[in-house]
């Protein structure tokens, strides 16, 4: 039971670090693309009008979201609110489950 426990671990932290890593892989190819987007724009207008900062905040959004996910920064739920919502779940059915 135990090593299941571990290899449980094992495969939750490895899940964990692939996110991350997709999250930065996700990141530095917004810096890249909309660099390449900002220098297109100044070539072609000269910054009369700055139509990459569209592109630049959609997808800034969409990096944000992502980060809220992939780090857990849920300002609403707080730091392991859904364990414990299971945990408390969980005992609360245990506790119905008694009397029947």
């Amino acid at each position: 039971m135990e090593n299941i426990d571990k290899e449980s671990k094992y495969f939750r932290a490895k899940e964990r670090v692939e996110a991350i890593k997709k999250f930065y892989l996700s990141l530095m190819s917004y810096f890249v693309f909309i660099g390449f987007l900002a220098a297109l724009n100044y070539w072609t207008d000269q910054w009369r009008y700055p139509w990459f900062l569209w592109a630049a905040f959609g997808w800034g959004i969409g990096l944000v979201f992502k980060a809220v996910k992939v780090f857990g920064l849920n300002p609403f739920f707080g730091k392991n609110w859904e364990e414990r919502k299971i945990r408390e779940f969980m005992q609360d059915d245990e506790r119905e489950n008694r009397w029947k």
